[in-house]
């Protein structure tokens, strides 16, 4: 499309009617943001303004009915939202099919209470292809569900769900040898510093799901209120961004790799209010796989707090794509939901020798939960899952890991209280648990290999009955 032919589509856009927000409409977000607390500086974070102008997606053709599929209308109101300047895109209450969401600047996508957006599982909706990453490695794939890149200003609200048919990407969670050895020509051409438009990898022999909701170097971005189900992979994954706040989410997916949130590079995040029952990580930080993460940046001054895990590997991890380094995280006020509630580990901190990169100044304090089925500090740094045999270390890198805090934690039951495995190169420095109960240990509570400078302080592990 030319630029001409271009200007005159989003002109004739503009010419459709478009309502504007009164000071009472339920749209309007005033549950106000506390102040965020946090022992390292971090910035107030405050939602993104955006015009009271309101673009329903009804105007532009969309059906209600979740049988016709209404990418294309969806696109023509964000378009006409951001040709006016911003604004609400709104998806009114009904059942609504579409494929990719791609977000423009100054664009808030409200899904309101009684609405359902449903994304096709019809794998081809999703190209062509965008600029992704897959576990860490920078390169081209599907499409996100949701998807912005470059964008400043936006938002995904409402009281409605979004729901993923995840028929079609199931059989995508195996990992047969076409994945296998995509995984291995994407580490190789990241080694070698093959530039990123050269990795093209969105077909079904690579078979590289996408994440439901993925922004790319934007920054200011809300997601609020919103249930949230299913997804072929990572669920929130907010790359390179910076200030971003998600908050009071209901997010379930129980497939293969599906974590909850997994903030990627990113800079000035505010979780909280959500629930995650997930079939991985419940919350993930990370921050780029070896050379691709080395040449990006960190993930830092993230503050977690009030949020509720049902179910999860972890409830909250760090890595193992962590290269460009994490440090100045705090989560806060956590708990485990109820006695049905389920986590592997309290905090977990994972890394490899091909990773590099640092791990600093954690804070995990007043967390509750009534069981956790292995520790409640791991840190293991040679962790390699399925790349462990698949490729050879091109670059020996250990990771820096100093400064973990736990403060007024309560477990009912562990395996372990602490089990770390440093390095003797670089051995892990300066734990410190305060005031840290678990009601029974069925392990051994204390593994510890190359530590140093741990600090307890009314540590209480009740009752012990070691495995031998």
């Amino acid at each position: 499309m030319t630029k001409s032919n271009r200007r005159t589509f989003l002109l004739s856009l503009l010419t459709i009617p478009m309502m504007v927000l009164g000071e009472n409409d339920p749209m309007v977000l005033t549950d106000p943001i506390a102040p965020i607390t946090a022992p390292f500086e971090m910035p107030q974070l405050k939602r993104p303004v955006f015009k009271k102008q309101v673009f329903p997606i009804d105007t532009y053709g969309a059906i209600e009915g979740g049988v016709t599929k209404n990418t294309d209308a969806i696109r023509k109101a964000i378009a006409a939202c951001h040709g006016a300047g911003g604004g609400i895109v709104v998806v009114p209450q009904g059942k609504w099919l579409t494929g990719p969401v791609h977000l423009k600047s100054n664009v808030r996508f409200e899904v309101v209470k009684g609405a359902e957006l449903i994304f096709s599982d019809h794998i081809p909706d999703y190209l062509p292809a965008v600029e992704s990453a897959w576990e860490g490695l920078d390169c081209y794939n599907y499409s996100s569900l949701i998807y912005a890149v470059d964008c400043e200003n936006i938002g995904i609200t409402g009281k409605g769900q979004l729901t993923c048919i995840r028929d079609g990407w199931k059989p995508w969670d195996s990992r047969p040898k076409s994945h296998m050895e995509t995984l291995k020509k994407l580490y190789y051409m990241a080694a070698e510093g093959v530039p990123v438009k050269e990795r093209q990898f969105a077909n079904d022999q690579a078979r590289m799901r996408p994440p439901f909701i993925q922004f790319l170097r934007c920054k200011n971005a809300l997601i609020e209120g919103l249930t949230i189900r299913n997804s072929p992979f990572w669920t929130i994954h907010p790359l390179k961004c910076e200030n971003v706040i998600a908050r009071d989410l209901d997010v379930k997916s129980r497939g293969h790799n599906t974590d909850g949130i997994d903030p990627d590079q990113t800079r000035n995040m505010l979780i909280e209010y959500c629930l995650f029952d997930q079939g991985d990580d419940a919350m993930v930080l990370k921050a780029g796989r070896n050379h691709d993460g080395w040449r990006g940046q960190p993930c830092e001054n993230i503050v977690i707090r009030h949020c509720t895990i049902r179910k999860g590997h972890r409830f909250l991890a760090i890595g193992s794509e962590m290269s460009g380094g994490v440090r100045n995280v705090y989560m806060h006020d956590c708990k485990l939901d109820s006695e049905k509630g389920y986590v592997r580990t309290l905090l977990f901190l994972k890394t490899n020798h091909r990773r590099g990169g640092f791990i600093e100044n954690i804070y995990v304090k007043d967390v509750s939960c009534n069981k956790v089925s292995s520790g409640v500090l791991e840190i293991e740094t040679n962790v390699l899952y399925q790349w462990g045999n698949l490729v050879k270390t091109v670059d020996r890198k250990l990771t820096k890991i100093r400064n973990i805090n736990l403060e007024n934690i309560t477990v009912g039951k562990a395996k372990h209280l602490i089990a770390v495995r440093g390095e003797k190169e670089l051995p892990v420095r300066g734990i410190t648990l305060k005031n840290v109960k678990v009601g029974a240990i069925s392990g051994e509570p204390r593994k510890l290999f190359n530590v140093e400078e741990l600090k307890e302080e009314q540590v209480d592990i009740g009752s012990t009955d070691v495995q031998k």
